[in-house]
């Protein structure tokens, strides 16, 4: 394998039941088989998992509301996906820890960086939820801060496109794909692959960042095993 630990950001768009929120019983069921088949080569697994899903089912009531509260709210959002994850997990026999930024303890362990890693060694899939714990912060941010305090070779974010376009591939079916890309240019063309904070924080640490469909199956065992999948940013 070309990478020993590694860590795994999916938006909660992904897991959107077809009315574009809440959860899909069978996309979480295949995404996760989709990071078993890694987990299961040996990688060490960790996870960042937005909320978006169930908080643009509330977005309604979130109108006009204070940033700071909408956040903590959308915080909240990620710790239910990271409990479904968590479920999905282990009702296939993988061993999991959620690690929540706010305090939850009843469901959720806080988190600490060293007892994080402890549970990578151990190859349990550690499951980042509840964001930074901090309001005006993305969960592509959190991704990126993590990635870099467990000290994971590269960021694979699962998306519902095969790479970085120059213009969305749904609208332009002629758009370029790009096979590389810089962080500069990521910044400087203002492509929305991850915020640009997120972006700055990689490319300070020279965190590598991989752009892939989650829905291919075997996209990501075979990103492991050396092949060309996706774009990389670097």
């Amino acid at each position: 394998m070309n990478y020993k630990r590694i860590l795994i950001k999916i938006s909660g768009e992904a897991l959107a039941a077809k009315q574009g929120y809440g959860i899909d019983s069978e996309i979480l069921i295949k995404i996760c088989e989709e990071i078993a088949q890694v987990h299961k080569v040996g990688i060490e697994v960790a996870i960042v998992v937005g909320g978006g899903n169930i908080h643009r089912g509330v977005a309604g009531a979130t109108q006009g509301m204070d940033r700071s509260t909408s956040d903590y709210m959308g915080m909240i959002a990620t710790i239910m996906n990271a409990l479904a994850l968590q479920d999905c997990f282990e009702r296939m026999g993988l061993f999991t820890r959620v690690m929540s930024a706010i305090d939850v303890r009843e469901v959720a362990e806080p988190y600490i960086r060293r007892r994080a890693v402890r549970h990578l060694e151990k190859k349990r899939i550690v499951i980042f939820a509840a964001g930074t714990g901090n309001p005006f912060f993305t969960t592509d941010t959190t991704a990126a801060l993590r990635a870099n305090e467990i000290q994971a070779e590269v960021i694979l974010k699962a998306t519902k496109v095969d790479g970085i376009y120059e213009e969305d591939p749904f609208k332009n079916p002629n758009a370029k794909k790009f096979d590389t890309i810089s962080y500069m240019d990521v910044l400087q063309k203002g492509l929305t692959v991850m915020d640009s904070t997120a972006i700055s924080l990689c490319m300070d640490n020279r965190m590598k960042i991989v752009i892939l469909n989650v829905f291919t199956p075997g996209n990501m065992l075979s990103f492991v095993k050396g092949n060309k999948v996706g774009t990389l940013v670097s």
